[in-house]
């Protein structure tokens, strides 16, 4: 079978290409191919775990991820090289802040987390994103208080694994109430009444929400001033206040989620392994 001569002429110039590293024409995608891989959930656990750390300690599993978006920020001017460690510490924080207002961003959507659409501006020439994580719309509801469509349908997996309701006391994207300490300010956040409920079932409720990835405690009036509730906290939704983010980050130590940063006093029966949403559907 005679070979039709165009082949042999790009067989032969990929041949001299390989030979002194250059990419041809007949490989249009070879260079974004070659672009490293960002995983947004482990940039968002580490965008929670990391700042309030005492120290530049990485978190496990992040620090590459990590590592490709400080080298992005960098790019931009927007962080120092000293700072770009694979540890998303405060100055990482600030950066992606400055990158998000650079697209226009302001408020909660400026907030240093990254969120899908200003990760993916990021990374344009620089590195690809995989499993992304988005909020949806700011503006949904469950039982009539705000909440995201993350949230939601975090709350509505919760609900159907009761054989009661859960009903929230308060809702996200809300300042109304200063013992909240600024933590419903932003997305992912929710207060849960449980006057209602026996302890058996508050405990239960509590597992629960943090089976499909809240931080949750039950609260209780010792711990300030406040009835019985639960609180609860998205892990890894890209909304959260920078107050909420550190519960998170007590969340992951084992710790209240409170000024004592003391131990987690849910009993073991209630407890669930650290998780979040997307995580949790993967199964």
């Amino acid at each position: 079978m005679r070979v039709p001569r165009r082949w042999v002429l790009t067989r032969g110039a990929a041949v001299a290409a390989a030979a002194v590293g250059t990419t041809t024409a007949f490989s249009p995608n070879a260079s974004a191919l070659a672009l490293p891989v960002v995983d947004m959930e482990m940039v968002l656990l580490a965008a929670q775990v990391d700042p309030p750390k005492a120290d530049t300690g990485l978190t496990p599993g992040a620090a590459s991820h990590v590592l490709e978006v400080e080298r992005a920020l960098n790019a931009k001017g927007l962080l120092s090289a000293g700072a770009v460690d694979g540890h998303y510490g405060t100055s990482t924080v600030s950066a992606y802040a400055a990158w998000q207002r650079s697209l226009g961003y302001t408020g909660i959507d400026a907030n240093g987390i990254p969120g899908p659409t200003s990760l993916t501006a990021l990374g344009d020439g620089r590195f690809t994103l995989t499993r992304t994580v988005s909020t949806g719309s700011q503006t949904d509801t469950y039982g009539g208080q705000r909440v995201n469509t993350r949230t939601r349908s975090m709350l509505t997996a919760a609900d159907a694994m009761l054989s009661w309701s859960i009903v929230l006391s308060q809702g996200s994207y809300t300042s109304t109430n200063p013992s909240s300490a600024g933590t419903h300010d932003g997305g992912g956040v929710v207060d849960i009444s449980v006057t209602s409920l026996t302890t058996t079932q508050r405990w239960e409720t509590v597992r629960a929400l943090r089976t499909v990835g809240f931080a949750a405690w039950l609260r209780n009036p010792s711990q300030g001033s406040w009835p019985y509730h639960i609180h609860a906290a998205a892990v890894s939704d890209p909304d959260l206040a920078s107050a909420a983010r550190n519960q998170i980050h007590d969340y992951y130590f084992g710790k209240n989620g409170l000024a004592t940063h003391a131990a987690d006093d849910t009993p073991a029966a209630y407890q669930a392994a650290f998780t979040w949403w997307e995580k949790y559907r993967r199964g």
